[in-house]
């Protein structure tokens, strides 16, 4: 596994930007809400370490990780300067789980190749309940902070280009 010898939340904080200019929408998936609601709480919290103000984070909920690509979209709409998809999906015993995955997957990707405001991927895509824990707050650390400075350093990009 990609994350077996990485804590998702440890990076070097001397190397983040400040991001106290910025503004940031985190879409958050209601699927897997135990999760989702632990990955948004990883992301929050970092942004607002990194200088970013509680009223320039902008929080919508949509029902599941597939419409989280329709919820980003219009979230790039809102004068934020990245995006973060937070979702959760955890295989089951049919096909679902991979059309769902490969379909978010590869709508984020749209959205980034297409829109000016960069979307940043936090969806877990998990074997097993236990690996989505493991990867929001757990053992592994949380993907949310993960996202969290992903989202800063692609504002700042943004900022630069």
């Amino acid at each position: 596994m990609a994350t077996e010898n990485k804590n998702l939340s440890d990076y070097d904080k001397t190397t983040i930007p400040n991001a106290n200019k910025f503004r940031f929408g985190i879409v958050v998936s209601e699927w897997n809400h135990d999760i989702t609601e632990n990955l948004f709480k990883g992301a929050y919290n970092t942004l607002l370490e990194h200088g970013v103000l509680a009223g320039n984070i902008v929080r919508w909920n949509v029902p599941g990780s597939f419409e989280l690509i329709y919820g980003c979209k219009k979230m790039q709409e809102q004068m934020v300067n990245a995006v973060i998809a937070v979702g959760s999906v955890i295989k089951g015993e049919t096909k679902h789980f991979d059309f769902i995955c490969d379909s978010v997957a590869h709508g984020i990707k749209d959205l980034n190749v297409t829109g000016e405001t960069p979307v940043v991927f936090c969806v877990l895509t998990d074997n097993t309940k236990q690996q989505a824990i493991d990867r929001s707050g757990g053992k592994h650390g949380n993907k949310g902070t993960e996202a969290a400075i992903a989202a800063i350093k692609m504002a700042e990009l943004r900022k630069n280009s």
